[in-house]
């Protein structure tokens, strides 16, 4: 066991530490001596105690993997173990690690336990690796928001959710006004600068777990807001539209006011079982958009007083228009 380059500890049936390698010593940074005899292996790899997977193995209790692991396996009662992969905080060492952990039982001739073996494989390079390339797949680069594939994909979630619960599912559209005439006016990186700012603020209100911010496209937001009404989901739009009045970034441009504003189309709908995609939802948030711009701009329009605000302001000669395909999921 010494010799073994794999980090190895053995527990034995009253999960008390009969061996601990000199590999394992490497791993954690805590000695043999500090956990030989004890059951105080946990305090190589948690702050506060809780069971490692040996424990699990020697208790036989595989209903609390789901509870105590990212990723695991139950190999059932025929000898094999469990495996697991989790993320420790070493406390010893003073960094986190992903291990990949497996334990296993070993038996005497008459079936009785006695020992479990615990080996560590260290993995956080490889996960490190793979969350950067995840982020990568699901970030807009410029701004930091979610991107497109990001939206298209929680989307269809959260409306599956939404279908089942009866909840409402909010969306926002949020389009910076005349942003063309500010790049050409200002400059493209000025734009960037721009839409990174305007992008802070979306995601700031964002501040529910399952709300998700996205850079749609250009200098196009979106704002999915699973089990809010409609007129809570207008309350934020307005309250976004706001904070990126007052961050008063100059605009100028011929045609435009003196600073940057937004404009927000509001849709929310409970999906019926015949709603088997989101494109209603989507089409009602196009449309309250584009009469938000056909209105005059800086303002939030909701699918349902689109129509009213028309009328009210006597403009007959604007068409509402219609499903806007380009919006599909």
């Amino acid at each position: 066991m010494q010799h073994l380059v794999v980090p190895t500890f053995v527990i034995d049936p009253k999960r008390r530490v009969v061996i601990w390698n000199r590999a394992c010593e490497r791993l954690t940074g805590v000695a043999a001596s500090e956990v030989i005899g004890t059951t105080k292996h946990w305090q190589a790899f948690y702050e506060t105690k809780r069971h490692c997977l040996a424990d699990l193995v020697a208790l036989d209790l595989p209903e609390q993997l789901p509870e105590l692991y990212s990723e695991y396996a139950a190999r059932g009662h025929n000898g094999l173990g469990f495996s697991a992969e989790n993320w420790c905080v070493m406390p010893k060492l003073g960094n986190q690690l992903y291990l990949a952990i497996d334990a296993g039982p070993i038996h005497d001739d008459a079936g009785n336990l006695i020992a479990v073996v615990e080996t560590l494989r260290d993995l956080t390079d490889q996960k490190r690796a793979e969350m950067t390339l995840k982020e990568l797949a699901t970030k807009d680069g410029l701004t930091g928001l979610s991107n497109r594939r990001s939206f298209d994909q929680m989307l269809m979630s959260e409306w599956s959710r939404a279908q089942r619960t009866q909840q409402p599912l909010s969306l926002l559209f949020l389009d910076v006004d005349h942003f063309k005439l500010f790049n050409d006016l200002h400059g493209h990186q000025t734009g960037d600068e721009c839409l990174r700012a305007v992008a802070a603020v979306v995601s700031r209100h964002a501040w529910r777990p399952l709300d998700l911010a996205t850079r749609y496209g250009g200098e196009e937001f979106a704002l999915i807001m699973p089990e809010m009404s409609s007129n809570d989901a207008c309350a934020v739009a307005e309250a976004i539209r706001n904070a990126v009045t007052d961050l008063r970034i100059t605009h100028g441009a011929e045609g435009a006011g003196e600073h940057v504003t937004l404009s927000v189309g509001v849709a929310s709908h409970i999906p019926g079982e015949d709603d088997d995609r989101p494109d209603r939802l989507l089409g009602s948030a196009d449309q309250a958009l584009y009469a938000a711009k056909r209105l005059g701009r800086n303002r939030v329009i909701s699918a349902e007083q689109m129509l009213a605000e028309f009328a009210r302001l006597d403009r007959g000669a604007l068409q509402v228009p219609g499903s806007a395909s380009r919006k599909s999921a």
